[in-house]
C-alpha cells in the first residue's frame, strides 16, 4: 500500500498558513504516488476539513480561504520550477491542476532536491514524515545528513568554480584535523598550518565543514576562499560560521592566510523571504534548497574539466538511496 505524508494541520488554518510547507507536503505526495502524482486540489480539500468553522462572508472566504491557500501553493510550486528549472523534480500540468514528480536518474541535481526536502520535514522540522513508515530510521539519517555534506561541498565548487574539500567531521578518508587542514593548505599556499599552543588539543572541525579555493596560476595569495558551515538541523542560525573564522585562523596557523574567508551556510531548507535578508547578515552567505540543486549540477562541469571536489563519487550513493526510500513509500516489495 502507498504510503503518504501527513498533511500540515497546525500550520495550515486561514490564520496560520505556511505556504512553502503546503508545496513540501504536494512534493512528497507525488513523490511516492504509484502514478507520480498528486491533484493540487487536495489543498483545499484538508484545509476544507481542518476549518474550525463557516467564514464570515464571501470576501472572508476569498481573502483567507481554501481557494487562496491552493492558488498560493500552485504559485510556490511554479516559483521552484522557475528557479530551478532542470534541477527541479517536479512539474505541474498545463492547467495546473496535477503536479507530477519527473525525477530522472541522470540528474543529481534533482537528487539532491529530494534529499534537501526529506532532510526539511523529518520530525525534528515538521510533521509531513511523522511517525509513520516514511519517516527514516536514525541510521538513516545519519546517512543523509553525511550525504548532504557531499552534496554541498559539490554545490560550493560550483559557487567558486574552483576545488573543494569536505572538512566537517568525520571526514571523507577518515584523516585527522591537522593532517587534513594541511593537506588543503598545500593546494592552497597561503600560510604556515602550524597550530598555537592554546589550540584545542582534540579539534573535529574548528566549525567549518567545506573549503572551496578557485586558485590563480600566479599562486599569489588573494583568490576566491570560501569556507561553509553545513547546518541540516533546525538550529542551523546557532551555527554561523562567521563566529569561527577568526578563531580558525587564530589557532592553526603560524602565519595566517592574507586571503579573505568568504562565510557561506549551506541548507537543505526553504528560507523565508522576508528572513533571508537577516540571515544572510548573520551566517554570511547562503546556498539553500533553490540555490543548492543548481550548483550541484554545475559540478558536474567541474569534475569533467579535472576541478577536484572531494566526496563528489558518494553523490550515487546518495540517489540509489533516494530511488530506493521511494520504493519503499510505495510499498513495493
Amino acid at each position: 500500500m502507498t504510503l503518504r505524508p501527513s498533511f500540515p494541520r497546525d500550520v495550515a488554518t486561514p490564520d496560520c498558513l505556511d505556504i512553502d510547507l503546503l508545496a513540501d507536503f504536494l512534493e512528497l505526495a507525488a513523490f511516492f504516488s504509484e502514478d507520480g502524482a498528486e491533484r493540487t486540489s487536495t489543498i483545499g480539500n484538508q484545509l476544507a476539513i481542518a476549518a474550525p468553522g463557516d467564514y464570515i462572508d464571501l470576501d472572508d472566504e476569498l481573502t483567507h480561504g481554501e481557494e487562496e491557500a491552493e492558488s498560493s501553493t500552485i504559485s510556490c510550486v511554479e516559483a521552484r520550477c522557475r528557479i530551478l528549472g532542470t534541477a527541479y523534480p517536479f512539474r505541474l500540468d498545463d492547467a495546473g491542476d496535477v503536479i507530477l514528480c519527473d525525477l530522472r536518474d541522470d540528474s543529481l541535481g534533482q537528487i539532491a532536491y529530494m534529499l534537501s526536502l526529506i532532510l526539511s520535514n523529518l520530525r525534528s522540522v515538521s510533521d509531513l514524515l511523522g511517525d509513520s513508515a516514511l519517516h527514516p530510521t536514525t541510521t538513516e539519517i545519519r546517512s543523509l545528513r553525511k550525504f548532504f555534506q557531499f552534496f554541498a561541498t559539490a554545490a560550493m565548487a560550483a559557487e567558486i568554480r574552483g576545488h573543494a574539500w569536505s572538512f566537517g567531521f568525520p571526514r571523507p578518508n577518515g584523516s585527522g584535523f591537522l593532517k587534513k587542514l594541511r593537506a588543503i593548505w598545500t593546494c592552497l599556499g597561503d600560510g604556515q598550518v602550524e597550530p598555537q599552543p592554546s589550540a584545542p588539543s582534540r579539534a573535529k572541525d574548528g566549525g567549518i565543514d567545506v573549503f572551496a579555493a578557485r586558485l590563480h596560476r600566479d599562486r599569489f595569495p588573494g583568490f576566491l576562499l570560501a569556507v561553509a558551515q553545513v547546518a541540516t538541523g533546525k538550529d542551523m542560525r546557532n551555527k554561523s560560521v562567521l563566529n569561527h573564522m577568526g578563531a580558525f585562523k587564530d589557532r592553526w596557523f603560524l602565519r595566517r592566510p592574507v586571503t579573505k574567508f568568504i562565510p557561506y551556510m549551506v541548507v537543505p531548507f526553504v528560507i523565508d523571504r522576508h528572513q533571508f535578508i537577516d540571515d544572510v547578515r548573520t551566517l554570511g552567505n547562503i546556498l539553500h534548497r533553490l540555490r543548492v540543486p543548481r550548483r550541484v549540477e554545475e559540478a558536474a562541469g567541474l569534475v569533467k574539466r579535472g576541478v577536484k571536489i572531494e566526496g563528489y563519487e558518494r553523490l550515487n550513493d546518495a540517489r540509489e538511496w533516494v530511488h530506493s526510500y521511494r520504493t519503499r513509500g510505495r510499498g513495493v516489495a
